[in-house]
């Protein structure tokens, strides 16, 4: 059996933080309105001119050097964006051209916040395939560019940032039979789309248009379907939620990360956050989150992880991975 191994992750933030307290400059707000509410106490905001390939490739750059990993190993690139460089071609080619990687194949997937759960699915299916041997699975965002600053419910909730991890297909014997991607769910429901989407497009409007949401509706799905779609990955691994290490969420509000914990009785000690910190990054908040907890030593090679995240779509899934 063929298994997509976790070699190693990395991350990259602008450099520019910005923090909820110079939001107040900007729309009707406060500190501790963010705070009570979401659990985010500031976010980082690319520069002018800095794209979401450019915060791609950095985290690309620093997952492959964790992962001890040349580019000329990588034969896919999946890049999980909701707001990539241009219409088309798809930013996962830009940031191949830009790493010098110069086989293979890459391409964008769209699923906003559950972005990089289902770009980790599609690759970890094609590793398993022949399709690829080594992978870079990123999720980028430049999600301040699609928030209209105007509405104060949804613009103080995002942030830009990336991160990646790279994967390779190794044949399950010995020490590696439990490492790897275990299991992976994905659901959506399109009747959804109202509840988060963004109004424009170059097919209805041909402008990018800005980002509206319904707060409570989005809070509601979140905790029923997260906990459900982790209900699901688990018994598709054939583990428990006591199997668990370490979950590694979507970071879009604390009080959906906590609900989601408690119904699964899982300690809030187990849960890595970050939310505080990056605010919400749609595909880029979990690799973001993972690489905080590799770095700092949490987490650690053989523990099980799960990832969960749900977007607009409406979109959600979960995987099951052993680092």
């Amino acid at each position: 059996m063929i298994r997509s191994v976790a070699l190693g992750c990395g991350s990259y933030v602008p450099a520019r933080a910005v923090a909820n307290a110079d939001l107040t400059n900007v729309v009707d707000t406060s500190d501790e309105w963010i705070v009570q509410r979401t659990g985010i106490r500031q976010r980082h905001i690319a520069a002018e001119g800095e794209l979401t390939s450019d915060l791609a490739v950095a985290a690309a750059r620093a997952a492959l050097v964790h992962a001890g990993v040349s580019v000329e190993e990588v034969d896919l690139i999946v890049v999980a964006t909701s707001t990539p460089d241009e219409t088309f071609p798809a930013t996962a080619t830009t940031v191949q051209a830009k790493l010098g990687m110069t086989k293979g194949a890459a391409f964008d997937v769209q699923a906003v916040c559950s972005g990089f759960v289902y770009a980790l699915s599609v690759a970890d299916s094609m590793l398993k395939n022949g399709l690829g041997t080594t992978a870079l699975v990123i999720g980028a965002e430049t999600f301040t560019r699609l928030l209209d600053w105007g509405d104060r419910a949804s613009c103080v909730l995002f942030g830009d940032g990336a991160g990646a991890i790279v994967l390779r297909a190794e044949t399950a014997t010995g020490a590696t039979d439990e490492r790897g991607v275990i299991a992976s769910t994905l659901h959506s429901d399109g009747r959804l789309h109202d509840l988060l989407y963004v109004d424009g497009g170059p097919s209805s409007t041909g402008t990018t248009g800005h980002l509206r949401m319904h707060g409570k509706e989005v809070y509601r799905h979140a905790v029923t379907k997260l906990t459900e779609v982790v209900g699901e990955v688990l018994i598709a691994g054939g583990l428990t939620s006591a199997d668990i290490d370490w979950v590694v969420p979507h970071q879009a509000n604390v009080r959906i990360i906590d609900s989601v914990a408690g119904k699964l009785a899982l300690d809030p000690a187990q849960v890595i956050v970050t939310v505080d910190q990056h605010a919400n990054t749609s595909a880029a908040s979990i690799p973001l989150a993972l690489t905080a907890a590799v770095t700092d030593g949490r987490i650690q090679r053989g523990d099980l992880l799960l990832f969960e995240a749900l977007g607009g779509g409406m979109t959600w899934g979960a995987n099951l991975l052993r680092w």
